[in-house]
C-alpha cells in the first residue's frame, strides 16, 4: 500500500488515572478530543484514532529490547511524522518537560533506515516512539 493513501489506525490503550492521560495528551501531545465517556476518551494522533481506557494499574513491568545502542522500551507505539513536523513536535515537548526515554536523536545514521526518534512515556507508563524518515522510501528499507 502506498503511504499516501494509507487509512488512519486505531488503537485503544490501558490508563490507570484518566483525567492526568486526558491532560497529557490533550495538552502535551496537543490531541483533540473526541468522544469520551467515564471510562475512555478518544483522541485525534496526527489523523489516527487514540483511545484511552480506563484499567487499573498493572504491575508488569516495561521490557526493553536493545536497538542502535539504547534500550528500546517493549511494548510501544507511535507515529511517523514528516520530517520538519518531528523536529518542530520533539522541541514543543522539550519546552513542556517532557522526559525522555530516549532523547530525540538521528537513529542509523548513515545507514538504510535513517531516522530520527524519540521514546518517551505517559503518565500511566504507556512507552511512545515518534520518529520521521527525510526520505520515506527508507521506511521498509532492509
Amino acid at each position: 500500500m502506498n503511504v499516501s493513501t494509507l487509512l488512519p489506525f486505531h488503537l485503544a490503550i490501558p490508563v490507570h488515572d484518566l483525567k492526568k492521560s486526558r491532560d497529557f495528551y490533550k495538552n502535551i501531545l496537543g490531541c483533540e478530543e473526541g468522544r469520551s465517556s467515564d471510562h475512555w476518551v478518544d483522541f485525534n494522533l496526527f489523523g489516527h484514532q487514540l483511545v484511552i481506557h480506563y484499567k487499573e494499574k498493572s504491575k508488569e513491568k516495561i521490557k526493553t529490547n536493545p536497538v542502535d545502542g539504547k534500550d528500546v522500551p517493549i511494548p510501544h507505539f507511535g507515529v511517523v511524522l514528516e520530517w520538519n513536523q518531528f523536529h518542530n513536535f520533539s522541541k514543543k515537548l522539550i519546552e513542556k518537560g517532557v522526559t525522555f526515554i530516549i532523547d530525540p536523536y538521528i537513529r542509523f545514521k548513515g545507514l538504510a533506515g535513517e531516522q530520527a526518534t524519540m521514546f518517551f512515556k505517559d503518565p500511566c507508563g504507556n512507552a511512545l516512539e515518534f520518529k520521521s524518515f527525510k526520505d520515506f522510501n527508507q521506511i521498509f528499507a532492509k
